[in-house]
């Protein structure tokens, strides 16, 4: 029988790293929970037993009912009856089936009825929903919001909703507005305190909300009237159980069509502030807004494997010129090309993962007593890597998907046109992936300030000193090592520069080249680990790298100021 996460080992290679013991340590506060709950584990061998048990449940109901269901569910969508959005039939037969899975609440505490499972073991689960079927995997993954609720909540707050959400109630955050897309400050929904209902009142409109007639939202909405900007924002919980809030319209889109985007309008809706007024955008959705981000990065990962394992099926499949067309030079170029993307993105996901565990499992402790001096050297450092690497992981696994999609239609040739063929449904799945939660421009602008101080490139230089690299992969690491100084000299050509322009235009080139140098020292560690599963990825992946990186230097070193001219806007 199938299974997502057992036939893919790279998945299950990424669980067996040093990083994971001190995340279960942090985790499970030094297997202190084994006393209070018979499902908690003993020790760390327990531990990574059960991330590996639940992930195998995990891919047997993805391989076997959410992936079979995915046509059906594209076909059909969600609709809209009496303000009230209906999911399609066969979603809520996913639903159900993850439900009776107990795979609901995967990241929240055992006290709450969660799972208690890292973020990385929830990255690799939704990397295998995702290949099963994105749009699935957006409706599931919100769960994820409940993060903000344990995080920023108080403790009634947390007891009310959180074990709602680990019984297997959705989620939305309900951010943007017809006025207020990738610009949140203007978000303008008006926040109310009604003391004669002893609680906030909700007016106005959200729209392009992901699974917006979800049972729990949280909503971003103006409190302090006559403000314009972000410190006038604060954050809501708005329970579906209260009233006040409909769905006016679906939104129909290219791809996930079995993931509900909807237009909602608030009328009077009752609602309670989750943490303290003004911080709504400056903390707590940018904290929303970064897991959010990581959950696109598997999302992209789960969909960029489906994509190679329908276009390697295909190629081995179809015979032309009286041979199977994967022995054809300019396919298996692609294909090639194609899983070393996958498997390099999939490194740089899960150790951005893994940062984010050992910050958050800290700041956790934090919550309950007061760090070491080494805790908390150790929450600021990793804190620090998981800032910077997030948009490199959400950007360039979103546009992997993307390119992978796109190639595994070329793979199928004009097959791949058709709709019966799955690979055309990827192709509208992935486009969204590089355009929500913050397109790949604005992952730029949140990494080019580590690009211009220099943190990328002590990052990358400290991985090289590190990383345990194989004597047989000591030509690709010298290559890394050329991609590095041409790295290096391209960011002070345009620190030279002085011109702010020109640096944000140049800036998508420097964001590339250093995750794609990265990605390159990342996946020649794993191909020295196992080289069974990652050599080929190596060889091919920073071949593939050293291309970009070269051309990409060259265009930036003989670009000028002057330059910009010829590509501001073509008709002014």
């Amino acid at each position: 029988m199938a299974n997502y996460y057992t036939d893919h080992p790279q998945i299950k290679f990424h669980l067996d790293h040093p990083l994971m013991k001190r995340i279960a340590e942090l985790r499970e506060r030094g297997y202190s929970e084994k006393d209070k709950f018979e499902e908690a584990p003993v020790d760390y061998e327990d531990c990574i037993e059960n991330y590996d048990r639940t992930l195998e449940i995990v891919g047997d109901v993805a391989a076997n009912i959410i992936e079979p269901n995915s046509e059906s569910v594209d076909l059909e969508g969600p609709h809209l009856e009496n303000g009230r959005m209906i999911y399609a039939s066969k979603t809520f037969e996913n639903m159900d089936a993850m439900k009776k899975a107990g795979l609901t609440g995967v990241t929240m505490p055992r006290r709450y009825g969660g799972l208690n499972l890292p973020e990385t073991v929830f990255s690799m689960a939704n990397e295998i929903v995702a290949a099963a079927d994105a749009s699935y995997e957006n409706i599931w993954s919100l769960q994820s919001c409940a993060e903000t609720l344990y995080e920023f909540g108080s403790e009634e707050q947390r007891q009310k909703y959180i074990p709602r959400v680990c019984a297997g109630e959705t989620m939305s955050m309900d951010l943007t507005e017809p006025d207020a897309g990738s610009d949140l400050q203007r978000v303008m929904l008006k926040a109310t305190y009604s003391e004669e209902e002893g609680c906030w009142l909700l007016n106005g409109v959200k729209r392009f909300i992901t699974n917006g007639d979800s049972d729990i939202h949280l909503v971003l909405a103006r409190s302090e009237e006559g403000t314009k900007d972000g410190r006038g924002l604060s954050m809501f919980i708005y329970d579906k159980r209260q009233g006040g809030v409909n769905v006016r319209h679906i939104e129909h889109k290219l791809g996930i069509h079995g993931s509900p985007t909807c237009e909602l309008t608030y009328k009077n809706a009752k609602a309670e502030l989750c943490g303290s007024t003004r911080l709504g955008l400056i903390k707590y959705v940018m904290a929303l807004m970064n897991g959010a981000r990581l959950g696109i990065g598997a999302q992209s990962v789960g969909l960029s494997q489906e994509a190679v394992n329908e276009a390697v099926k295909y190629a081995s499949e179809r015979a032309q010129f009286g041979q199977t067309i994967n022995h054809f030079p300019g396919v298996y170029d692609m294909l090639s090309r194609m899983k070393a993307k996958l498997d390099a993105g999939r490194s740089l996901l899960y150790m951005t993962s893994r940062y984010v565990d050992i910050y958050k499992g800290l700041e956790d402790i934090q919550r309950e007593r007061k760090l070491e001096a080494d805790e908390r050297a150790e929450l600021k450092k990793y804190s620090r890597l998981a800032d910077a690497l997030t948009p490199l992981c959400k950007g360039m696994n979103s546009e992997y998907a993307n390119q992978n999609a796109y190639d595994a239609i070329s793979v199928h040739g004009g097959s791949g046109f058709i709709m019966e063929y799955k690979s055309q449904r990827l192709y509208r799945d992935a486009r969204i992936f590089s355009i929500y939660e913050g397109t790949t421009q604005l992952q730029v602008v949140a990494a080019i300030r580590y690009v211009m101080n220099g943190t990328y490139l002590s990052i990358v230089n400290d991985m090289l000193a590190e990383e345990n690299i194989g004597e047989q992969f000591q030509d690709l690491k010298a290559r890394v090592e050329k991609m590095i100084a041409l790295y290096d000299e391209s960011v002070q050509k345009v620190k030279d520069a002085g011109n702010q322009e020109l640096q944000d235009f140049l800036a998508r080139r420097l964001y590339d080249m250093i995750a794609e140098i990265m990605m390159s020292i990342l996946i020649l560690a794993d191909a020295t680990k196992a080289p069974e599963l990652f050599t080929k990825s190596a060889n091919v992946y920073v071949r593939m790298a050293e291309e970009n990186v070269a051309g990409k230097s060259t265009y930036v070193r003989n670009f000028v100021e002057e330059n910009l001219a010829s590509f501001r806007a073509v008709e002014e």
